[in-house]
């Protein structure tokens, strides 16, 4: 059965807002394993405009499940996170002034500058993941650099147009997400899933992580953030049992 890991980013950024000491992303890590998460992911920026260093290590401390550091792929954050110890980190392609991650990795290009980087972080115990655009190319050189997982971007299949486009874009996913299951890897999804469209790739068997963040911490505005962790929890599930 496939997991949800939880982005507690935007309660985060709620909090640097005002500069206050709320809404507290620790709590909100506490809260949606109530509500059944399997997982709790952050994003600590360069720039930390939502998550803070202090965060991160309390999480680490109060996370029951498995906690996941998303991280620019520098030397910087790598020294962060081998202090932190997460249960993984998932390397993605970060720009300054980007309203959230735009792209996931092109590794025809991009490999060589997150070799030492894996290896770094593998060697002090720390599971890798690395975002990427759902490509056949980029899940073999995923595996070819020695990563754990891929988590492949579903922000084209999300924001697809049209019902053709949608077609194309989820294929791609199935492909990719099945390639790196033969290849051994971890396969991860994320960005920009929601309560309608997540329906779909749950129904991909190889997928085996779901990471969400924006859809469920709107929801929780309304709703509670338990519930509407339960609830996405619940589809997930649901879809791929069948």
């Amino acid at each position: 059965m496939s997991r949800l890991s939880v982005n507690v980013d935007h309660i985060a950024t709620l909090r640097q807002l005002r500069g206050t000491k709320f809404p507290d992303p620790v709590l909100a890590g506490y809260l949606a394993e109530l509500g059944g998460a399997d997982g709790i992911t952050i994003h600590l920026r360069q720039d930390r405009r939502h998550i803070q260093d202090r965060d991160l290590f309390l999480l680490r401390q109060t996370v029951s499940t498995h906690l996941t550091l998303e991280m620019a792929a520098s030397e910087g954050m790598s020294q962060i996170a081998l202090k932190a110890l997460p249960d993984m980190v998932t390397l993605v392609p970060e720009r300054s002034g980007e309203n959230t991650t735009e792209r996931g990795f092109n590794l025809e290009q991009e490999a060589g500058d997150l070799e030492q980087i894996i290896e770094n972080l593998e060697n002090g115990g720390v599971e890798v993941s690395i975002f990427i655009d759902p490509t056949e190319t980029n899940v073999r050189i995923a595996a070819e650099i020695n990563a754990d997982f891929v988590e492949l971007n579903t922000t084209f299949y999300a924001e697809s147009d049209d019902f053709e486009k949608e077609l194309e874009e989820l294929d791609k996913i199935e492909k990719a997400a099945n390639l790196s299951a033969k290849l051994k890897l971890g396969v991860a999804v994320g960005h920009a899933l929601d309560y309608l469209n997540v329906v779909n790739i749950a129904a991909i068997q190889a997928v085996e992580e779901f990471s969400i963040g924006h859809s469920i911490i709107c929801r929780a505005a309304l709703v509670g953030l338990e519930r509407a962790t339960h609830e996405m929890k619940e589809l997930i599930d649901k879809t791929s049992r069948q």
